[in-house]
């Protein structure tokens, strides 16, 4: 029998939001250059190069945080189905994005699906703020990006109705 060594846990939680993301990154990378550089964005949008970095940081940093409430909760079990499930289903929200966004260039619809990655991003943190106080404070940074994100897909979608 073979046992996982004790930094796998850490890693594999800390590096699983990525995943989703370098999936999306795809999608990101083939729409930027055509169908999102003809769109209208507010003087406030951050240029291009921040978003890989930004989201970089984010994930690592929510992903060890779910890592640190895995650890205190002891692993998978029913204490810890509340908090971990709200966290996949934000990840799951914040993945869905991308394709629906970019790839689908359905506008409203990704910004309904940031203000659920939103609600459910709150609800994570609430969670596991009695948890592991440093795990909700790592997603914080995670809350005010999804704030300026939501805003930013907001002006778009407001500013570019007319584009599919």
């Amino acid at each position: 029998m073979e046992v996982v060594p004790a930094w796998a846990p850490a890693v594999g939680f800390t590096l699983l939001p990525h995943a989703g993301g370098l999936l999306g990154a795809n999608i990101t990378k083939r729409e930027i250059p055509t169908w999102y550089k003809t769109l209208q964005k507010p003087s406030w949008c951050p240029p291009n190069w921040v978003f890989a970095p930004v989201w970089g940081t984010l994930y690592t940093s929510m992903g060890f945080g779910s890592y640190l409430v895995w650890k205190e909760l002891g692993g998978f079990n029913e204490k810890s189905l509340v908090p971990l499930g709200l966290y996949a289903g934000n990840l799951a929200l914040n993945w869905a994005w991308t394709p629906i966004f970019f790839g689908a260039h359905k506008m409203g619809w990704g910004l309904v699906t940031l203000l659920l990655t939103t609600g459910t991003a709150t609800a994570t943190t609430a969670s596991w703020y009695n948890i592991n106080r440093a795990a909700a404070y790592l997603m914080v940074p995670y809350l005010a990006w999804l704030g300026l994100a939501s805003a930013l897909n907001y002006r778009i979608w407001k500013d570019n109705r007319s584009k599919r």
